[in-house]
């Protein structure tokens, strides 16, 4: 197969990424095209030992590491007018930790590939990833509810939470606690179990939640199958038990950046 035929179905993906990392679709679209015009140019270079996707997108970082437009990375990126919240947070965060961002969190590629895209070492893609988290707790800090029957879980939870910058407002083990404290504390984020203590539902809870208000919601669940039944709506984030903690601290800055534009008084 040729490297054009492997590379195709991946190139609306990196187009995604390229403007996401850039800012600016144009700007994204350049670096996408002299990737595919080193790739012409050099095709036994191709670093496919991983895969095709992998491979194109450690040629597109080497051609952005090397190749500066309008000084992209050593500034400030000047985001498209029109850009999503979402966009001018992830412009705002610093280069290496967006990419780390954007490679893990959007793109879905695991550590060892995000290493191999970035040329770094396993250990300095988490400190990255970790980067980025506190990053953005600081531009979209927000309170937290979680929702959990299990003691040793929530307060594991709630030290993932804290450790991003964001704070718990509450721990609720039942449908009825968890609706009382979402009415009195109105979180800006959700995280719900959904076997609860009294036999009761979490995702019942959180169905009446959002009822009262709008708050993005991960659930953490070690039945996953309860949600992912085919039907919709399916819910935007979920997370398996046994869980990873990169992966929820991963999951949580996704969630506040793509769900909805969450934050509170830090004062």
């Amino acid at each position: 197969m040729t490297i054009s035929k492997e590379i195709a179905p991946h190139l609306p993906y990196l187009r995604r990424y390229a403007r996401a990392l850039s800012g600016a679709q144009k700007r994204g679209d350049a670096y996408v095209i002299m990737t595919l015009e080193a790739l012409v140019a050099e095709p036994d270079s191709f670093p496919n030992q991983y895969g095709a996707r992998v491979g194109l997108y450690r040629v597109f970082m080497r051609i952005w590491s090397s190749i500066a437009l309008d000084q992209r990375d050593e500034e400030a990126i000047e985001v498209d007018e029109g850009a999503s919240v979402a966009q001018r947070n992830i412009a705002s965060l610093t280069p290496r930790s967006r990419q780390a961002f954007l490679l893990g969190t959007v793109e879905g590629f695991g550590d060892s590939d995000v290493a191999f895209i970035l040329d770094v070492a396993a250990g300095e893609v988490e400190r990255l990833k970790a980067e980025a988290g506190r990053e953005i707790a600081e531009l979209v800090a927000t309170d937290v509810l979680i929702i959990e029957d299990e003691a040793v879980i929530a307060a594991d939870i709630e030290l993932l939470v804290q450790d991003l910058g964001h704070r718990v407002v509450g721990v609720a083990r039942t449908h009825k606690e968890a609706v009382a404290l979402a009415v009195r504390e109105r979180p800006g984020l959700v995280l719900a179990d959904i076997q609860l203590a009294d036999g009761s539902s979490g995702l019942e809870a959180v169905n009446e939640i959002l009822g009262r208000f709008d708050a993005p919601v991960i659930f953490i669940t070690a039945y996953p199958e309860r949600l992912l039944t085919g039907e919709r709506p399916e819910p935007a984030f979920l997370i398996s038990k046994p869980y990873k903690g990169d992966s929820v601290k991963a999951t949580i800055s996704q969630a506040l950046l793509f769900g909805r534009s969450a934050t509170r008084d830090r004062g």
